[in-house]
C-alpha cells in the first residue's frame, strides 16, 4: 500500500547511492520520478532497472535547473516531491586551494540548493503541498581541517533548509534536511557497522515524508549505530 502522500518526484544530483535507494522505493510505490545528473550516462543501470527518467543539468547553474523543471513538468507533472541531493567537494590546505574551484563547489552544495528550492517552491505554493528534502552532512554541523570548501556548501544548505522550512511549512510544504553524519556503504566504504546502508538511509527519508503536519520534522539526523558521539 502507498501512504506516501506525493505523486511525482525529482532527485537532484543522482547516483547509485542514496539516490538509487530512493528511487527504488519511490518507483514501488507507484511514483513517477525523474533523476537527474550533469553526466545521465551513469544512470543507465537505475534506469532500466526503474523505469525512472533521467535528465541532464548542471545544478550551480540557475539557469539549467529552471530548464530542468521545466521537463520535469512535462514528463511527469510539476514534482511533488523535491529531494536535493547534488554537492561539491575539494580538499586541502586553505592556502593552496584554487578560488575557482572552491567558488564551484560552494556553488553546486549550496546555490544549487536554493535554485531547486525556489522552483519547487514556485510550483508547491499554488497547490498547497509539496515536500522538499535537502541531503546535509557532518561538515554541515561542524568543519572539518582540509574540508573548508565542503563545510562552506553544507553549513549555508543547512541554513537554507531552516530558512525555507519556516517560511514555507506553514503554507503546507514539508521542508526538511538530513545529516548524513557517517560513510555511505558503496561510496567509500565496505559494508561494515561503521557505514551508513543507503536502503536505510532512504526509508529515512520515506519515514519524514510519512509525518502527519502537527509533527512534522525540519531536521533529521542519520548515524552507525555503533558511532560514538
Amino acid at each position: 500500500m502507498n501512504d506516501i502522500p506525493y505523486r511525482s518526484a525529482l532527485i537532484i544530483g543522482a547516483g547509485p547511492g542514496i539516490s538509487g535507494s530512493l528511487t527504488r522505493l519511490l518507483r514501488t510505490a507507484g511514483i513517477p520520478v525523474a533523476i537527474a545528473a550533469r553526466h545521465i550516462d551513469k544512470l543507465t543501470p537505475l534506469v532500466e532497472e526503474t523505469g525512472a527518467i533521467a535528465l541532464a543539468a548542471d545544478a550551480s547553474d540557475a539557469s539549467q535547473v529552471e530548464r530542468l523543471f521545466a521537463e520535469t513538468d512535462a514528463r511527469i507533472g510539476a514534482p511533488e516531491l523535491v529531494i536535493y541531493n547534488a554537492s561539491g567537494r575539494v580538499r586541502g590546505p586553505i592556502v593552496e586551494l584554487d578560488p575557482t574551484e572552491v567558488e564551484q563547489a560552494v556553488a553546486v552544495s549550496a546555490l544549487g540548493a536554493f535554485y531547486a528550492v525556489q522552483q519547487a517552491a514556485k510550483r508547491m505554493l499554488p497547490a498547497g503541498k509539496g515536500a522538499i528534502l535537502l541531503t546535509g552532512a557532518t561538515a554541515g554541523i561542524k568543519g572539518f581541517a582540509l574540508s573548508a570548501p565542503f563545510a562552506m556548501g553544507k553549513f549555508a544548505l543547512r541554513g537554507l533548509a531552516q530558512s525555507a522550512a519556516r517560511e514555507l511549512a506553514p503554507k503546507g510544504i514539508h521542508v526538511a534536511h538530513i545529516v548524513i553524519d557517517g560513510v555511505v556503504r558503496g561510496e567509500r566504504a565496505d559494508p561494515s557497522d561503521s557505514t551508513l546502508d543507503p536502503d536505510a538511509i532512504a526509508q529515512s527519508y520515506i519515514d519524514l515524508l510519512r509525518q502527519h503536519r502537527s509533527a512534522w520534522s525540519w531536521e533529521l539526523e542519520v548515524r552507525p549505530w555503533v558511532e560514538k558521539f
